[in-house]
């Protein structure tokens, strides 16, 4: 009999359907209205689906590196309660996501470290979230170059694929609670890791708040990320136009 703590959870199952609603409403629309509901529900079923997706790539490497308590705790289910709550799992970050196109981490997933066999696998568990965005931004972006279909389906495709590497670029930068760090930590002298743990809880925090209130921060922020948007092929003005349907009330 399978083990229930690796089944996928039927939450996951439920906002993968939810995101394939908003690609068919995209997909068909004729109006305006349609269009828009459609990308808006894509793109934000479709980010609450990376986030599964991201804490799971942490999880899977570290089950894989040696620590076999993440099977245990559901992290292995892509049930996304199972990553702190639904409010901080995906509340929060479709709400950041809303009030300043800034994909926030989500949930998080508990790793014993000192089960991990080395260094390198350490930071492979930190790298691996990250990489699942830019991996599924990728893809993303092959289907909409490579696989016929309708304007609207590329359209909110395409928005969904720069919120992939958004995230990427955001997560990957070297502070202290972000993964970007979490890659290098491992490697790190202790005093170091001493500092970092006692800004741990507040360098987020601060981060985010440059982000929204300091001009020209969130901006460098998104210039970085159409870069690496455009380096996988993405196109920026079809990332462009579905990214403003997201935030149709801003028209």
């Amino acid at each position: 009999m399978r083990d229930v703590s690796s089944r996928v959870s039927p939450w996951f199952l439920v906002l993968v359907a939810v995101t394939a609603l908003g690609g068919v409403l995209a997909a068909v629309a004729t109006t305006r209205p349609v269009l828009t509901t459609g990308i808006v529900i894509l793109v934000l079923a479709g980010w609450a689906v990376s986030l599964c997706l991201h804490e799971f790539g942490h999880a899977y490497t570290a089950y894989r590196g040696g620590d076999r308590s993440v099977r245990a705790k559901g992290y292995l289910t892509l049930d996304i309660r199972r990553y702190a709550d639904l409010g901080l799992s995906l509340v929060l970050p479709v709400f950041f996501l809303l009030l300043g196109g800034i994909p926030l981490p989500g949930g998080a997933v508990w790793i014993d470290h000192g089960a991990i066999r080395s260094r390198f696998v350490r930071s492979l568990v930190s790298l691996a979230g990250p990489a699942a965005n830019l991996v599924l931004g990728a893809l993303l972006t092959a289907a909409v170059a490579f696989v016929p279909m309708s304007v609207g389906l590329a359209l909110g495709l395409s928005a969904l694929a720069l919120v992939q590497v958004l995230a990427f670029v955001l997560n990957i930068l070297p502070v202290p609670g972000l993964d970007g760090f979490g890659v290098l930590e491992p490697f790190l002298p202790y005093s170091a890791r001493r500092v970092a743990a006692r800004i741990r809880p507040w360098a987020p925090i601060a981060l985010f708040v440059l982000i929204l209130g300091v001009p020209g921060v969130s901006s460098a922020l998104f210039s970085l990320g159409a870069l690496v948007f455009s380096g996988i092929g993405g196109d920026a003005d079809l990332a462009a136009t579905g990214y403003s349907a997201l935030f149709f009330w801003r028209r």
